[in-house]
Parts: C-alpha cells; sequence; structure tokens
C-alpha cells in the first residue's frame, strides 16, 4: 500500500500488524544513451511493486535525490543529479525520526546505486544508515530518558540483540542485489546487468538504437536480454522476501 494514499486508519493496522515500511533509495544518475536517468531507483521500486503483490507492505515515496557523483560523465547534457550525502543526512534522519513518531517499528531502505561493496558503504547508503542509528538514538532517549540501556529492564539486551527484535533494528538499509546474487547476475553500470534487469522490469526506460558503442562501461549491453533480466528479477525477489518475511 502506498503511503500517500493510506487513510489513518490503515496506518493503525500497518502499526499493530508489523507491516514492513519499505524505503526505495536511488538517485537520478547516466546511465548511457540507451538507459533512463532514475535506473537504480526504478529496479527498486519495480521490484517492490511485485513483491507488494505478495505481502501488505507500506511503500514511501522513492528516494531519487541521492549522491549520484559525477564519476560517470559531467551533468551537462547528460542529467545526472548529485546532492552531496552530508545534505542527506540530516533530511534523512529527519524523516526517520517521523516515521518512529507515528508509530512504525519494521522499515526497511532498499538501494541499488554504488552497492557493489555494500559492507564498506558509499555516501548514499552510509547516509542513510547513519541517519537511521541516530533517529532511534534519539527517539530512546527522548521516549525512555538518559540512562535507558543501563536501566534494569535492559538486562536482557542482548539476548534479544541476538534473536533480532532490539531497537536497533527497527530501520534497516539493505542492498537490492547482495553478494550472493552478484555471484550469479552480472552487476555493473549501464552493462548487461543492468540493461537486462531494465528490459525485465522497465522496459519502457530502454531504447537499444541508442547505445553508444564508444563508452567501454555500457558496451556489454549489447548482449542484453529480458530473459536474463527475468533471472535477476527473481534472484532480487528471493531477497527481498528473506529480508521483508513476517
Amino acid at each position: 500500500m502506498r503511503y500517500e494514499m493510506m487513510l489513518p486508519h490503515q496506518v493503525r493496522t500497518a502499526i499493530a500488524e508489523s507491516w514492513p515500511v519499505v524505503l526505495p533509495l536511488g538517485v537520478l544518475e547516466y546511465h548511457g544513451e540507451h538507459l533512463a536517468l532514475g535506473m537504480d531507483t526504478l529496479a527498486v521500486t519495480r521490484i517492490i511493486d511485485l513483491y507488494e503483490k505478495e505481502q501488505s507492505i507500506v511503500i514511501l515515496p522513492p528516494f531519487y535525490y541521492g549522491a549520484a557523483s559525477y564519476a560517470v560523465e559531467k551533468p551537462e547534457g547528460k542529467g545526472s543529479v548529485h546532492v552531496d550525502a552530508e545534505k542527506i543526512l540530516p533530511f534523512a534522519k529527519q524523516m526517520f525520526r517521523g516515521l518512529l513518531r507515528i508509530g512504525f517499528r519494521n522499515i526497511h531502505g532498499f538501494i541499488h546505486h554504488q552497492t557493489e561493496n555494500f559492507a564498506a558503504g558509499m555516501p548514499t547508503d552510509l547516509a542513510f544508515k547513519f541517519a537511521g542509528r541516530q533517529a532511534i538514538f534519539e527517539f530512546l532517549e527522548r521516549e525512555r530518558g538518559e540512562g535507558w540501556w543501563g536501566n534494569a529492564a535492559m538486562a536482557d539486551y542482548y539476548a534479544e540483540h541476538a534473536n533480532g527484535s532490539d531497537p536497533f533494528n527497527w530501520i534497516k538499509i539493505h542492498p537490492l542485489m547482495t553478494a550472493d546474487i552478484v555471484a550469479q547476475y552480472p552487476f555493473d553500470h549501464a552493462g548487461i546487468g543492468e540493461t537486462s534487469l531494465m528490459m525485465a522490469l522497465c522496459p519502457e526506460g530502454v531504447d537499444m538504437e541508442r547505445l553508444d558503442p564508444n563508452e567501454w562501461y555500457s558496451a556489454s549491453a549489447k548482449e542484453a536480454s529480458k530473459a536474463l533480466g527475468e533471472k535477476g528479477r527473481d534472484l532480487i525477489l528471493d531477497h527481498v522476501r528473506s529480508v521483508l518475511k513476517r
């Protein structure tokens, strides 16, 4: 269910039943002449749209204005929109703080942009990860007061942490493609992997007649296919299922 279309009673149901609250994260970035600028975010939104058919979830409006960088191409005439991570951080913290105050405790962000080494992190996902942690700490101190963790009521903290029910699980950020998926499906920028995925998920965002043969990073796109994209789609859906299952 899209958050902007929910009525208050539906919000209360989602809270009571601990529906996953999903935030699609991404950028607007040049992906060669043949792919839509929103590719990284569209991959997330289209996957989440498919998953919504399987389980009740809350889908937040997607965030497109991440730290795209100009590493691939200059923005002039190419379309990339870059917002520095330090500008994203305060926005993300305020947003997460608001979601916690509403009552949500099962919040998940999914991102595809620059996630080839997700454990180390890149500017956009790091900003949202840090913002989530800050929001949780501030919320807990506001609700429980200083010294909340040292209180006797928290004596089972480590046991709760081990079984995954501690408050720091209230907000999690995930890569759309895990290392296991990348081992089975090509991870690239505007090449065969991303182009195939768009063919399967968002064909209106692909125009193969405009593929530029002079761009090394997109050269493999000439081998892209909808069938390969469907393989990637199915691998990603299995990952999303494992993350959001209730």
